[in-house]
């Protein structure tokens, strides 16, 4: 039955025509029959006649019609017997018996096994009648099990897609756990990052202290050594880097500038030389603090030296442009990925690319930015990277602050 083609459905509304299988040994009640169809329906009729058991499978197997009409008495088949086996190949295919005489039992008995109708051949005004309903309701049942079908595939579809988004839900609930996790270990690595900070400053303190007492000491017992000197302002560095480490672990910003005029270039050439970097550049007065800015540079330079491999492979160079000075501290190192750029400044961030504890650039910026600058990291073209220090000249109107 599977290989079967279906029965073919019509409507009103469809222009025909309209195939009907007729089982019928008489020619005579035939002819009748299809007098009574012929401009009685909406659309045109082929009607064909078959005697035989054999030959009404046959026809039903090869050519499947809209409609089977048949007589209720043949020599050695009978109408039910053909309405079983028309049913098994099409279940819902319109069955109407055209019978000369059955006893109302029997008709009953017809109808109750799925018979769609029968018509006494004494009352064929009502075949017409009863082919059209016959056919609407097929059409009907189709309907109905096509949309049956289609609330099914729709059911199956939604189930699937809840499935699919129970699936996602779950997903995201592991992931949700997964990242509460990570930030409990992230917030618990940074509180430690922060108490070993603070303890670290808390324990350097003290012997800088000192440090720097004894030098101060030294250089008042030598009277003017630059060696000494050089070791007091180093200290000085270092002490200062101390507490500003200290307050960055608490969350506090760079505090403590102290703005008066200043020339830079000199402040660079002598980081140059304490680092063995190449510093050709001019005088240039601006206002800022000079141990602030030393830091500064002192940390982009010792940075640009470690990770390019050596002094020889960084310098220090400045220009000055409208309204601002500009110093780039230029490596020809690994360079810094883009991906890496937008975090590098941030606090605790970590990579060899900057060349970063994870603080150092941090104080940097927030110290460039207390004097009204920027700071930020470029490409060195042919490879490399530039950290670019932009610092305000000092206005006209400003003169007598600093004076």
């Amino acid at each position: 039955m599977s290989d079967l083609a279906p029965f073919p459905l019509i409507s009103a509304a469809t222009p025909g025509p309209i195939s009907i299988l007729h089982l019928e040994d008489s020619e005579l009640d035939h002819e009748l029959v299809v007098m009574h169809l012929e401009g009685d329906l909406p659309w045109p009729v082929v009607i064909e006649r078959v005697e035989a058991e054999d030959t009404f499978l046959a026809a039903l197997r090869e050519r499947p019609p809209h409609i089977v009409l048949s007589d209720f008495a043949l020599p050695g088949y009978n109408g039910l017997s053909a309405f079983r086996s028309a049913h098994e190949l099409y279940p819902n295919l319109p069955f109407i018996i055209v019978t000369g005489a059955m006893g109302e039992e029997v008709a009953v008995d017809t109808l109750r096994q799925g018979v769609t109708d029968y018509i006494l051949k004494q009352r064929l005004e009502r075949l017409a009648p009863s082919v059209r309903r016959a056919l609407a309701e097929a059409e009907g049942q189709a309907s109905r099990e096509r949309a049956e079908q289609s609330v099914r595939d729709l059911n199956q579809s939604l189930q699937a897609r809840l499935l699919e988004v129970e699936r996602l839900r779950n997903t995201a609930e592991r992931q949700s756990q997964r990242l509460e996790v990570q930030a409990r270990q992230l917030e618990e690595a940074l509180n430690l990052q922060k108490t070993f900070l603070a303890e670290t400053s808390h324990e350097l303190r003290t012997p800088l202290t000192a440090l720097l007492g004894y030098l101060r000491r030294a250089d008042r017992e030598v009277g003017g050594s630059q060696v000494v000197q050089d070791a007091q302002r180093v200290a000085e560095n270092m002490t200062r880097l101390v507490n500003d480490l200290l307050q960055l672990s608490r969350g506090e910003l760079v505090q403590s500038i102290e703005m008066h005029y200043m020339n830079i270039g000199n402040l660079l050439r002598q980081v140059g030389r304490d680092y063995g970097v190449q510093a050709d550049v001019p005088d240039t007065e601006i206002v800022g603090d000079p141990g602030r800015l030393t830091q500064v540079f002192v940390n982009l330079v010792t940075n640009a030296v470690r990770v390019s491999g050596g002094g020889d492979k960084v310098r220090l160079e400045l220009n000055v442009r409208a309204g601002e000075v500009e110093v780039d501290v230029v490596d020809s190192g690994p360079g810094v990925p883009d991906a890496v750029k937008p975090r590098i400044f941030d606090k605790f961030y970590r990579g060899k690319e900057a060349g970063s504890a994870g603080l150092g650039l941090t104080i940097a910026q927030q110290v460039v930015t207390s004097h009204g600058g920027r700071i930020d990291v470029l490409d060195t073209p042919g490879g490399g990277a530039t950290f670019r220090v932009r610092l305000p000249l000092p206005d006209e109107e400003g003169d007598e602050e600093f004076a």
